[in-house]
């Protein structure tokens, strides 16, 4: 039997994204910095995830209420979703499955459908971010009503499938472009704010305030769903795939060396843009007194007079279309995991992932156009919070199977790694349950 079906019940089966699976070459006889290149890519896909539009209004939010102390849980999320992400390279590279192949054949056919359920869930809720961030940004630059920018977002499936049809390097190239951009517009904007640094050092540091005041819990929920996203652990156990390394154990063994090289050094960079929108809202909204900023649209119009230069909400706003479209992107192909490795549906790759956007983006769109300008803030974090109740159905799966011996083989985790990936789950699901009390005592 082969190796990668050990401990579990069935073959593989056809792989999700079949028509980029395992077409970028890992040359076993060149230099270590050529292999390693070779798998820098889907680790900024993965990134693009926690710096979605969701992110920046909870971090708008969060700084121009409460200032610099939520920078404190960006920071802990991101060493969450550090450890998380890089056990999805390790269940792919050791077992050859995805998350959700994983969870379709080690479960039941009803918890798995239950699984499908939720992650579809989790989708749509991404999805809903994803439109609005996009619709906003095309309406701050360019004046586009909400309404038909929610219809535009909806073409990048037409995009997806232009640039895998070329290669899916030129995916990644399309993504790492606009995190390039991103970057320099946070750039300029944090150096205009000109933010006590101090402050920023104090406020990563931790505070029993977050958990014990529920306004404050609320909103760090929702950067923590921002930041650790159900979508992403689906995402990149599917798309670590496309790249062809060997199967022998060593083979392996540099595989997920270099992919979780890759994730970690996307992550931290995720986490400087994170923490750049919330210090930005902290030193331009907080410090003049503006604490319940958190419409994208109303930030947007209050930089101008607040930071004295024109061009501070014109960068803002390319900075959150960027973030919109590689999130459609990224969002879009998570969908088509997810569907494909719960339910094997045999599909032309166009139409699955028509289909897969379909799923997501009409239920987003219809929500989106109900809500309109003036509910997109509360919507937003709201989306963010569903996704961090919905993160536990996907991480204990996670760190179950990449702690099992009988699956993982020789890969499997080291019990250092087991013993921190349940305490992030275990946190994770204790928070959830904390807010959810808060919630219904509240009502």
């Amino acid at each position: 039997m082969d190796e990668r079906v050990k401990g579990w019940k069935h073959e593989v089966g056809e792989a999700s994204l079949s028509d980029v699976h395992r077409s970028i070459k890992v040359s076993p006889g060149s230099s270590a910095l050529r292999r390693s290149l070779a798998f820098f890519g889907p680790g900024y896909l993965v990134a693009v995830g926690y710096m979605d539009p969701g992110n920046w209004a909870t971090s708008l939010a969060g700084g121009s209420r409460f200032g610099y102390a939520l920078l404190t849980v960006a920071l802990i999320s991101n060493i969450m979703a550090i450890v998380l992400q890089s056990l999805c390279a390790r269940l792919a590279i050791a077992s050859g499955r995805d998350l959700a192949q994983a969870c379709r054949d080690a479960y039941p056919k009803p918890v798995a459908l239950m699984l499908w359920c939720l992650a579809e869930i989790a989708i749509i809720a991404t999805d809903i971010a994803e439109v609005i961030g996009t619709a906003i940004g095309l309406n701050l630059l360019f004046g586009i009503p909400l309404e038909l920018g929610v219809i535009i977002t909806a073409l990048d499936v037409f995009l997806i499938l232009y640039l895998q049809k070329l290669g899916f390097r030129w995916v990644e190239a399309l993504v790492i472009t606009m995190l390039g951009v991103i970057a320099v517009c946070f750039a300029v904007q944090i150096a205009l704010a000109d933010p006590d640094w101090g402050e920023v050092i104090l406020g990563f540091a931790p505070t029993t305030e977050i958990v014990t005041n529920p306004d404050m819990l609320y909103l760090a929920l929702g950067i923590l769903g921002a930041t650790v996203m159900p979508h992403n652990l689906y995402l990149h156990s599917g798309i670590v795939q496309t790249r062809a390394y060997g199967q022998s154990l060593p083979e392996k063994r540099e595989a997920l060396k270099y992919a979780t090289i890759d994730s970690t050094i996307a992550l931290m960079f995720a986490l400087l843009v994170n923490a750049s929108i919330l210090i930005l809202a902290a030193a331009t909204f907080h410090e003049n007194g503006l604490a319940d900023v958190a419409e994208i649209g109303e930030a947007h119009n209050l930089l101008a007079p607040l930071l004295g230069l024109a061009i501070a909400p014109t960068l803002f706003g390319i900075a959150l279309l960027c973030c919109g479209i590689n999130s459609t992107v990224t969002a879009t192909l998570a969908g088509q995991i997810v569907m494909e490795g719960f339910l094997q549906i045999q599909l032309a790759p166009w139409l699955r992932r028509l289909i897969t956007r379909a799923i997501a983006i009409v239920p987003a769109a219809g929500v989106t156009i109900a809500f309109g300008d003036s509910g997109t803030a509360q919507l937003l974090i709201l989306t963010q919070v569903v996704l961090s109740l919905q993160l536990s159905f996907a991480v204990f799966p996670l760190v179950m199977f990449t702690s099992n011996k009988k699956k993982m083989g020789d890969l499997k985790a080291p019990l250092w790694l087991v013993a921190f990936a349940w305490v992030i789950a275990i946190v994770i699901a204790v928070l959830n349950v904390k807010l959810l009390i808060d919630f219904f005592w509240a009502a």
